[in-house]
């Protein structure tokens, strides 16, 4: 709820606002633009599934301005999104078909074969990555395939952050906006166009041939197709380039207006923000804990892995963003805690209770399939019960590691790309519980910062809405706590030997 009474700023005093509009929630963050204080913010709830109606983001995001106060005394905004997500658009600028989201696996028979037509080594060399389901090109093969009567109605494909931009803007169908269904308007930043499987974060370009494999249709303007066939993609801006500025006041669900005179920065895909936010530099790695997990750095240094395992997607800034994620980390506390019918504070407390390794007592965590590694299908398993591990402490403690072994794998396949970890951080909301704080730091065998809690994509999103506005990049200082390192590398050990 918006902190009206804390909004009374000197008039010489900008205040920009970030979004960060996630799979669960949306969340609307004021800040201060020179310093980064929180000002006010506001919230809502993004419905549950892997496929959801993009009218719902937007009804949440004109909710979370309202009740962050409303944006009528901000000078410029950022909205940092879920990425992956497709958001398919008919010629009228109406969305044809839910969104289908990251977590949404049914596309993985098409990842495959599009892997198999190219090879491994021909996806990294041309996007920095390997398809899996998660990514957008991917969703594009199974829409192609399995609806074809929808993919024929396709007009322009957009991400979640660049849809929701578009709609603040003013644009989106003729009779829900002021500007009506101009598709050329629609924007990106590089961070989440370097997630759909046909951008090129090396050369910063669309790769015509790779989107026509995906969905059997040009892009427009690509000498591949009739004009009449093709299709538009967000053009895609510079990380301190406005998207644009606001001629008229745009009326937001739920009451609220975006003011004429608003500037929209770029945004970015939800992690990029996050580092953004973090101010990482080259050197930082986060461990991220939200209801998936990731873990990403920041480099100069173009990232190739031909594993799959690491994405070399780009930054908010200009830079790389060597990522890997997993769809299993803070539900797999939830599901744990479910069982034992505990919160997550209780949990922690329980998996504090069994020693370090717990006594055997292995979870390989894949609740709902895994994409890192690439098991779509695969399902959790626990090993190693005896009569000694089979009780409330060792569970809840398998738990935790299971969690934070997927992660370690991650860190360990970032550093084989050439990434020097020299800070890792952790960040999310289950890195508030103090059990995941004191594993994480025997499971990595290294001290562990982590930074007061805060919505860091929110955050990055904002920080760069202040770097459009002023044209320099704030520097913004975040709290942080140490915890010390504590290596137990048998945790690691027997996770490794039971995943197998």
């Amino acid at each position: 709820m918006a902190d009206l009474a804390s909004s009374a700023t000197d008039p010489g005093d900008v205040l920009v606002a970030g979004v960060d509009s996630s799979t669960q929630s949306c969340k609307v963050v004021v800040r201060r633009a020179t310093t980064g204080e929180v000002v006010r913010s506001g919230r809502a709830s993004h419905p549950d599934g892997t496929e959801v109606d993009p009218a719902a983001w937007w009804d949440a995001l004109g909710t979370a301005v309202a009740d962050a106060g409303g944006l009528d005394d901000v000078a410029a905004i950022g909205i940092g999104g879920q990425q992956h997500g497709m958001v398919a658009l008919d010629a009228e600028g109406r969305v044809i078909r839910p969104a289908l989201l990251w977590n949404d696996v049914r596309s993985a028979a098409a990842a495959a074969a599009m892997v198999e037509e190219l090879g491994r080594e021909a996806w990294v060399a041309r996007t920095g990555l390997v398809p899996v389901a998660s990514f957008t090109a991917t969703k594009l093969r199974w829409l192609r395939d399995a609806e074809p009567e929808h993919a024929a109605r396709v007009a322009a494909v957009a991400l979640p952050h660049d849809w929701l931009s578009w709609r603040l803007r003013g644009y989106g169908p003729a009779d829900e906006s002021p500007l009506g269904p101009d598709l050329d308007a629609l924007a990106t930043d590089g961070s989440d166009a370097s997630g759909t499987a046909y951008w090129d974060p090396a050369r910063r370009e669309y790769d015509p041939e790779l989107f026509e494999l995906a969905l059997g249709r040009p892009l427009r303007g690509a000498e591949t197709g009739d004009d009449g066939d093709a299709v538009v993609v967000p053009r895609v801006v510079g990380p301190s380039e406005a998207m644009g500025t606001l001629e008229q006041a745009v009326p937001l669900p739920g009451g609220a207006s975006a003011p004429s005179g608003l500037v929209v920065a770029p945004g970015a895909g939800d992690n990029a923000g996050a580092a953004l936010g973090l101010g990482l530099a080259a050197g930082d790695v986060a461990v991220s804990l939200g209801t998936s997990g990731t873990v990403f750095g920041v480099t100069d240094t173009a990232i190739e892995d031909p594993t799959g395992t690491v994405a070399g997607f780009a930054d908010a800034t200009g830079a790389r963003l060597p990522i890997v994620t997993t769809l299993n980390a803070a539900r797999v506390l939830e599901v744990i805690g479910g069982l034992l019918g505990v919160d997550h504070a209780e949990l922690g407390r329980l998996a504090l209770e069994a020693p370090a390794g717990a006594d055997g007592l292995v979870l390989v965590p894949y609740f709902v399939g895994e994409r890192t590694p690439n098991r779509p299908d695969a399902t959790a398993s626990l090993l190693g019960m005896t009569p000694g591990t089979t009780d409330r402490a060792h569970l809840a403690r398998a738990a935790v590691e299971g969690m934070l072994c997927a992660l370690a794998d991650g860190l360990a396949a970032v550093e084989r790309t050439g990434v020097t970890v020299e800070r890792l951080l952790l960040i999310g909301g289950a890195a508030q519980n103090e059990a995941v704080r004191v594993v994480a730091a025997q499971v990595f065998g290294r001290e562990v910062l982590v930074p007061e809690p805060g919505e860091y994509v929110a955050a990055g999103a904002a920080r760069q809405a202040a770097w459009v506005h002023a044209g320099e990049l704030p520097g913004w200082s975040i709290p942080t706590t140490s915890i010390p390192a504590d290596p137990h590398p048998e945790v690691l050990e027997q996770y490794r030997a039971a995943v197998g």
